[in-house]
């Protein structure tokens, strides 16, 4: 009784804070004064000149990022922003974070690039600082620039190692836009119609939501879901190389899985031969609160871990870890022009100590929690929030229009999302249909930001639902 009693004082602790905090937490950091061209010369130059196939996240008014402080960005006006969207989940300790500015800027004066075929000392320290935070038996790094370059080089690894050819991913997943992993990526947003990555075959997503088997306990539905790994694997016999997924799904909708589904895939997928690849390019590094990885919520032990994004801080860094024996499999000389420069990995040992030194992944575990707790609130309050997912800090609110029928909310997604860019608040957007918000923010945001927020999402939804 008392417990269930503390549960109660706690979350009415969480409502009458997040109502009270009307504007963003006071900041100290005073932005310098911007002298470049105006966001309307910036965007006639990007249509001119840059891809168009780009997308803005605020088409109809499109927002100019100059500057950024820990979990604070600027825009040329110097309005301040809280950034809860990371640069797509990537600014993770802190936009120039003190510790980590130091460690490029004194790096910087001395060599930025070597490329492996000389010593440096950065990249072998570094690999060593990455691999004991991992399974003993991954132990050895491959560094890359790029989300997309690891899981790339993480299907070679796969095929040249079991010497077969046929890869699986899961529907709706996303492990990048390069000719080799769009195939993977399975959002039709993100696919280009042109031949992509061969042998891949998708499995249904365990999707605990809308998915096929939404009505059965969440033990039913992994084991379900795990048995149509099973028979995808059947139908190609003998020829397995490997299957990938995501700890928690992120472009697609942060879905989260059913109990002891990944750890029967992974079975499944050795009983045939072939390797299990965990992508942590967006939970690694902390961000789901109870792990340093995404796979430990899993008990599980890949054969192989891809990892960038959160990695680098923000700058191009990205890595491959496997074991020894999977390693060996590459055959002659490989070679990556960028990857492991001395300056990326300076960088990424620098987040390895601030990860340590600020208890970043406890204050994920903490904030998480924060707005899990708040969001449940809201939930209980606003028809259109049909479902919560996710881990720390890494949230998806999924928006309906109709909590029976679940009938995604695109449009009311687009409304809201400008809503709290017009408060001060940047949030992702994601799912196949565009209406799930992502809340993936830069970890260092403190219990006021996560009020505040909760505050401006309470407006937003009561003013949709009016």
């Amino acid at each position: 009784m008392l417990r269930q009693n503390l549960t109660k004082v706690t979350k009415r602790f969480y409502a009458s804070a997040w109502q009270k905090q009307t504007s963003l937490p006071a900041f100290s950091h005073q932005p310098q004064p911007y002298n470049g061209p105006s966001a309307e010369e910036v965007l006639r130059l990007r249509k001119q000149h840059l891809n168009p196939a780009n997308f803005l996240m605020y088409p109809d008014n499109p927002l100019m990022l100059v500057e950024g402080n820990m979990q604070y960005v600027y825009d040329e006006q110097g309005k301040r922003y809280l950034d809860l969207f990371g640069g797509i989940v990537t600014t993770s300790v802190g936009h120039s974070h003190p510790t980590v500015l130091k460690a490029a800027h004194e790096q910087l004066d001395k060599i930025i690039h070597t490329t492996v075929i000389y010593l440096n000392n950065q990249i072998a320290e570094y690999a060593k600082e990455l691999t004991d935070r991992l399974p003993e038996k991954l132990s050895h790094v491959y560094f890359v620039n790029s989300g997309s370059e690891a899981n790339d080089l993480a299907l070679l690894m796969a095929r040249a190692h079991t010497k077969k050819s046929q890869v699986f991913g899961l529907r709706n997943g996303y492990h990048g836009m390069s000719a080799g992993t769009m195939g993977l990526t399975a959002l039709s947003s993100w696919r280009q119609q042109v031949p992509q990555g061969s042998s891949i075959h998708h499995v249904l997503m365990p999707d605990m939501y809308r998915g096929p088997f939404a009505n059965l306990s969440e033990e039913d539905q992994g084991n379900m879901y795990a048995a149509d790994v099973r028979n995808a694997l059947e139908t190609v016999g003998g020829h397995t190389a490997g299957f990938i997924l995501e700890s928690i799904q992120g472009v697609g909708g942060t879905y989260t899985y059913p109990k002891n589904y990944v750890k029967q895939a992974f079975e499944s997928v050795r009983e045939v031969g072939g390797v299990c690849i965990s992508d942590e390019v967006q939970t690694g590094f902390g961000r789901t609160g109870t792990h340093f990885w995404g796979f430990e919520n899993h008990d599980v032990v890949p054969d192989i871990v891809t990892m960038a994004k959160g990695m680098g801080n923000g700058a191009a860094l990205g890595a491959v870890v496997t074991t020894e024996e999977i390693a060996q499999s590459i055959k002659g000389l490989h070679f990556n022009t960028y990857g492991g420069n001395p300056l990326s990995c300076a960088i990424g040992r620098a987040v390895l100590k601030v990860i340590d030194e600020d208890n970043i992944q406890q204050n994920a575990l903490e904030r998480g929690n924060q707005f899990f707790d708040g969001l449940r609130d809201l939930q209980k309050k606003y028809e259109i929030i049909g479902d919560l997912r996710g881990r720390g800090l890494m949230i998806g609110i999924d928006l309906v229009t109709d909590r029976e029928k679940k009938t995604p909310a695109s449009k009311e997604a687009a409304e809201i999302l400008e809503f709290a860019r017009q408060k001060g608040v940047l949030i992702g957007k994601g799912g196949l249909k565009g209406n799930v918000f992502r809340l993936k923010p830069v970890m260092c945001l403190n219990e006021q930001d996560v009020d505040y927020t909760l505050n401006v999402l309470d407006q937003a939804f009561e003013k949709i639902s009016r």
